[in-house]
C-alpha cells in the first residue's frame, strides 16, 4: 500500500523513478520515511505529501493552522506521547477521539493510543510541521524553542559541531552557540518535568536522552550521533572536568538556575563502547525541607521515629536501595534536631545538599580522606551528633560503633532489603555481635511508592481475586477508599504524580538484642520484631493503598522484591 501511494507521485508527474529511489536511500540513512525525504530533497511540497496520504488512505485532511483545541481534549494525550510520536488530539466525535497524524501508516502508534485512551481513535492527516507547532502551542512550550524542535533542526541540517568540540577548552562560550542552547534546554526541560535524573546514552547510530520521573525512566529524545562529542564537552566545561580525558570515569558538579531557582547537578561520566555516557542527578534543595511529618509516616511510626532521633547516643540505621529516599529522611531528621546547643558533623561521599548550621565533610579518596579518617578526626571536634554517609566495610562500622558507645548519636545508611537483615549484614561484615547488640538502637528500611495524581484521581472497586491476592479482608475493603489515576496532562498521562515513602521501623529491645548476641538468623529476628508490633514495608504500602494514596499495583512491586 505504501508503494502504491509513493508511486502516485510518479503517476502525477511530480517525481521520477530515480528521485523516488534516491528518497528511499536517504530515508534509510537518516531513519525517516521516504515521504519526509522527498520533502527534504525539495522534490515535493509537504502539502502535496499530506494531500496524497489523505487521498490514498481515505482519511480527512486537516489544516491545523490557527485551530484552537479545547484543554479537556489536549489532556487526553500526555505531552511526552504527543511529542514522541508527532500526534495531537483534535476533538471528541461520537465517543471517539479524533487524533491528527502526519503518518497514517503508524499503526503501532494508533494501537498505543487506543490502549492509553481506552476509546476508539479516528485519524485525520495534517502536515508534520503544523502538528509540531500545535503541540508547542497547546502544551505550553513558550520558551521559544523546545528540545524536540532543536534536535529536529540538527537532524535535518548539517551543522558542524566539530568546531564547538575543538574549542571546548575555552571557559566562556557564547550562549547562542547551538550546543550550549541545546544542553541548557535539556536541563531546563528536565527540571520543569520534575525529573530526578537526565541520562544521555550513546549508541552506534544515535544518542538517547531519557529522564527519570517519579522513579520511572522515560525516553524523551533521540539525537544524531554526531552531537555526542560536543554535548559531553559542554557538560564537562560546566562541571569543571578534564575535557581531554575520555578513557576514565569522571565526576563533577554543576550549579544551574532554572526559573529563578538554584539547582545542583551531580554529573557522572562513564566511557562505554560507543562513547561517553552521561548521567546528571538533579538535586533540588527544597526536597530536604519537606519536614518529618510530610515524609509519609503512619502515626505509630512518626511517634517512634521522633523518640529515636532524640536519644542521646546509639546508632540509627536507615536502609534501602539507591534512590529510596534515605538521604532525604536523614537530612530531615538532622533538620529536626539541629539547634544552637548541638554540634552536628557529617561525613558524606559526596555531599549532596548543603545544610545551614551543620559541619559537612566530603570524602576524598584521592588524598586518603576516607570515612574512617574523617570519623576519627571528627570525634576530636566534640560533636553531639554524627552522620556517616554509608557503612561500607568493617572499619567504618567499627568506628561508628565506637562513636556511639562513647556517647554520640550516630546516623548512617546501609544497603539491605529490609530492617532485620541489617543486623545479619553488620555481623557478616565482621562486626562482633555483642557490639551490634549494644550500639544499634533502631533500624528503618524504606522505599518510595508513587502517589496517585490528584487531578485525575478516581475511586473504584477491586474484584474479589484482587482483594484475596493482597490479603484484604471484607471489613478492610468496606472501610477502604481504593483509587487510581485515569491519566492526564498534569501527570504526563501516567496516573501518578510525586512519591511518598513507606517504612519498616524496627526498634531494638532486650529480646532482639539477645537474639543478635546469639547470632540468630534474620527470619527469627523478623518474626520477633513483628510480634512487638513492627509493620513490614509491604504492610505499610498496603495501608497507603487502602487510604487511596497509592495503588495496589505499587504494593505489588514491593511484594515482588521479596519473592
Amino acid at each position: 500500500m505504501a508503494r502504491d501511494w509513493l508511486q502516485s507521485f510518479i503517476d502525477r508527474g511530480l517525481i521520477s523513478e530515480d528521485q523516488l529511489e534516491e528518497a528511499r536511500a536517504v530515508a534509510r540513512r537518516k531513519g525517516t520515511t521516504p515521504a519526509e525525504a522527498l520533502v527534504q530533497l525539495g522534490y515535493v511540497d509537504a502539502a502535496d505529501v499530506q494531500s496524497a496520504q489523505s487521498d490514498q488512505f481515505g482519511e480527512q485532511f486537516l489544516n491545523l493552522e490557527g485551530v484552537e483545541i479545547p484543554q479537556s481534549v489536549i489532556e487526553m494525550v500526555g505531552e511526552a506521547m504527543a511529542r514522541e510520536n508527532t500526534v495531537i488530539p483534535v476533538r471528541v466525535e461520537d465517543g471517539a477521539v479524533v487524533v491528527a497524524f502526519h503518518d497514517p501508516m503508524a499503526l503501532d502508534v494508533l494501537d498505543k493510543l487506543r490502549f492509553i485512551l481506552a476509546k476508539d481513535v479516528k485519524i485525520v492527516v495534517a502536515p508534520k510541521a503544523q502538528i509540531q507547532a500545535a503541540i508547542d502551542r497547546h502544551y505550553g512550550q513558550d520558551q521559544g524553542q523546545s528540545v524536540d524542535s532543536m534536535i529536529q533542526e540538527f537532524t535535518e541540517t548539517q551543522i558542524d559541531f566539530t568546531a564547538t568540540e575543538a574549542a571546548a577548552n575555552v571557559e566562556e562560550e557564547d550562549d547562542s552557540a547551538p550546543v550550549v542552547r541545546l544542553v541548557n534546554l535539556i536541563i531546563t526541560e528536565a527540571v520543569k518535568m520534575r525529573a530526578s535524573d537526565i541520562h544521555i546514552e550513546p549508541f552506534e547510530d544515535r544518542v538517547r536522552i531519557r529522564y527519570r520521573i517519579d522513579g520511572q525512566l522515560m525516553e524523551r529524545d533521540q539525537a544524531p550521533r554526531r552531537l555526542l562529542g560536543s554535548m559531553v564537552s559542554r557538560l564537562k566545561i560546566m562541571a569543571s572536568m578534564d575535557i581531554s580525558e575520555r578513557r576514565r570515569p569522571q565526576d563533577g558538579r554543576i550549579k544551574a538556575r532554572v526559573g529563578g531557582k538554584e539547582y545542583d547537578l551531580r554529573v557522572s561520566i562513564l566511557p562505554t563502547n560507543h562513547g561517553q555516557g552521561v548521567v546528571l542527578r538533579i538535586l533540588d534543595r527544597d526536597n530536604i525541607k519537606v519536614g518529618i511529618r510530610n515524609l509519609g509516616f503512619s502515626e505509630d511510626n512518626y511517634r517512634t521515629f521522633q523518640n529515636v532521633i532524640r536519644r542521646p547516643n546509639g546508632i540509627f540505621l536507615v536502609t534501602g536501595p539507591t534512590g529510596s529516599g534515605k538521604t532525604t529522611t536523614l537530612y530531615s531528621a538532622l533538620g529536626e534536631i539541629n539547634r544552637p546547643d548541638r554540634k552536628i558533623i557529617t561525613a558524606e561521599d559526596p555531599v549532596e545538599y548543603y545544610l545551614p548550621g551543620i559541619n559537612q565533610v566530603e570524602v576524598k579518596h584521592s588524598i586518603g580522606l576516607d570515612f574512617q579518617r574523617i570519623i576519627r578526626a571528627m570525634l576530636r571536634q566534640a560533636p553531639n551528633v554524627i552522620l556517616v554517609g554509608e557503612i561500607r566495610d568493617v572499619e567504618t562500622a567499627d568506628m561508628a560503633i565506637q562513636a556511639s558507645l562513647t556517647g554520640h548519636l550516630v546516623f548512617s545508611t546501609l544497603h539491605t532489603n529490609d530492617a532485620p537483615s541489617s543486623i545479619t549484614r553488620l555481623i557478616d561484615m565482621g562486626v562482633q555481635p555483642f557490639l551490634v547488640a549494644s550500639s544499634v538502637m533502631a533500624i528503618m528500611a524504606q522505599r518510595l511508592v508513587r502517589v496517585i495524581c490528584t487531578k485525575c484521581k478516581e475511586t473504584y472497586t477491586p474484584d474479589k481475586g484482587e482483594l484475596q491476592y493482597y490479603s484484604i479482608t471484607e471489613d478492610e475493603a468496606a472501610e477502604a477508599t481504593f483509587a487510581r489515576g485515569r491519566g492526564c496532562n498534569y501527570c504526563q498521562h501516567s496516573g501518578f504524580r510525586g512519591r511518598k515513602a513507606v517504612f519498616e521501623l524496627m526498634v531494638m529491645n532486650s529480646t532482639i538484642r539477645e537474639m543478635t548476641f546469639k547470632g540468630e538468623p534474620t527470619q527469627a529476628i523478623r518474626r520477633q520484631a513483628r510480634l512487638f508490633g513492627m509493620k513490614t514495608l509491604v504492610e505499610d504500602a498496603r495501608d497507603r493503598a487502602l487510604m487511596g494514596i497509592t495503588t495496589l499495583s505499587e504494593v505489588n512491586k514491593l511484594m515482588r522484591s521479596y519473592d
